[in-house]
């Protein structure tokens, strides 16, 4: 029995007849990644098969969907339902895909700077070419707390103090804002160990070591530690997969801001901001702080802290994914590769095993991110400067984007309900 189990929001359903997703997506007429899609929007709900693996719907609400035909608004009243073309990322039950390429193969064959030249300018380079940056002077980065997110949003503010505020909308001068931006911030982190990049040898190559990439520049200041073989291919396939994911919240605050035809440099900055939030970003430090307190008092005590507290298990569940989050599937697999059986991967099997005993919902990429900091030695917060590094290249992409559309076509009205 699950500890105090009905903090998790498990609500009480009598039996009804369902469908099997295959069933529901026959009869609406609509593939099954569609299907998925008015499940994150709120327009129908899934329920756990008979298995607890697979997922069901409710026959009569699918009925009831079929009658109206095809939903064009979601009904659910706390969200806001945004419609917006993209050529850059789509989501499905099977993963990522960056222009049309599987994300998950290109974490496992391409490096972070890649991926992100793919993203801004529609073609993977034939070679790596490292880029450069600024430093952000010392005493900026010591007036907030100890903490990579706010550091990196103080190098980032700095950076954006000092640019030239010209318009940049073009993508090859935007492009050019990124690979400096990126780098100036990773290279602004103090370190945290000798200093020395380690060199970057990705699973599906030929074996040949790349220098100064991002991932291992970041690594230096994540780990006071060096790397075994292969772990830094897991930091690289974090970047890579973390990169975009469509109109998140932070990926749509940039957009708005690239709207107004704001610099590319402050457009990253309203989704730095975004990104901050613990909901958002910060959702792997919580799981993490669960793994941290799993070390020191086991996983059930661990979980059972966290459900006393009153708050929910983070790390767990997605609004987009109704079963595995493909990125974390990705992510689990190669650090498990990596690492072997280490006592590290250990706890984060058992915190796993214990949230499973409470909640259906699959480990999401914020629990294997913990999972990689919890293993490489990284502090509480580096899940969230891996993610607010990766995701400046799915943001200026969408900046690109956002800056070819009629400017300020984010206008909507409001209702006003005061006195």
């Amino acid at each position: 029995m699950c500890p105090l189990e009905t903090i998790v929001n498990v609500d009480y359903h009598p039996v009804i007849a369902t469908m099997t997703t295959t069933e529901a997506a026959r009869r609406l007429g609509v593939k099954v990644e569609t299907l998925y899609a008015y499940v994150s929007r709120g327009l129908l709900e899934r329920h756990a098969g008979p298995d607890g693996r697979s997922s069901v719907f409710d026959t009569r609400a699918i009925e009831e969907l079929a009658r109206r035909g095809r939903p064009r608004q979601s009904t659910r009243s706390a969200s806001l339902n945004l419609l917006i073309e993209t050529r850059l990322t789509s989501l499905t039950g099977q993963g990522v895909r960056y222009r049309g390429l599987p994300a998950r193969q290109l974490a496992r064959s391409r490096t972070f700077e890649h991926v992100a030249e793919l993203l801004w300018l529609g073609a993977l380079p034939d070679e790596h070419h490292v880029w450069r940056g600024s430093i952000a002077p010392v005493d900026h980065l010591t007036t907030s707390p100890v903490a990579l997110g706010d550091s990196i949003r103080l190098a980032a503010g700095w950076a954006t103090i000092g640019t030239s505020w010209t318009e940049c909308t073009a993508p090859a001068d935007v492009a050019a804002v990124g690979r400096h931006l990126v780098a100036t911030l990773v290279d602004s982190l103090p370190f945290a160990g000798d200093g020395r990049a380690p060199r970057l040898t990705l699973p599906d190559s030929d074996g040949r070591q790349i220098r100064a990439t991002i991932a291992g520049r970041l690594w230096t200041k994540l780990s006071p530690r060096r790397p075994p073989p292969g772990l830094l291919a897991v930091v690289n396939a974090a970047l890579v997969l973390m990169a975009d994911h469509e109109l998140a919240a932070s990926t749509l605050a940039v957009r708005v801001a690239a709207s107004t035809r704001a610099h590319p440099a402050a457009a990253v900055t309203a989704g730095l901001g975004t990104l901050s939030g613990s909901l958002h970003g910060g959702a792997s430090k919580l799981c993490r702080q669960m793994m941290d307190d799993a070390s020191q008092v086991g996983a059930a005590r661990a979980v059972s802290n966290v459900l006393a507290s009153g708050r929910r298990l983070p790390g767990f569940g997605h609004r987009v994914y109704v079963d595995a989050d493909p990125r974390a599937v990705v992510l689990l697999d190669l650090l498990r590769r990596a690492t072997g059986h280490t006592r590290a991967m250990m706890i984060v099997d058992d915190v796993h095993e214990e949230v499973a005993k409470c909640i259906d919902h699959p480990p999401n990429v914020d629990f294997a991110l913990a999972a990689l900091g919890l293993v490489a030695g990284m502090p509480s917060d580096g899940g969230e400067a891996i993610m607010s590094i990766a995701r400046i290249a799915g943001w200026l992409a969408h900046a690109i984007e956002e800056y070819g559309e009629a400017p300020l076509r984010f206008r909507p009205r409001a209702s006003y309900i005061g006195h």
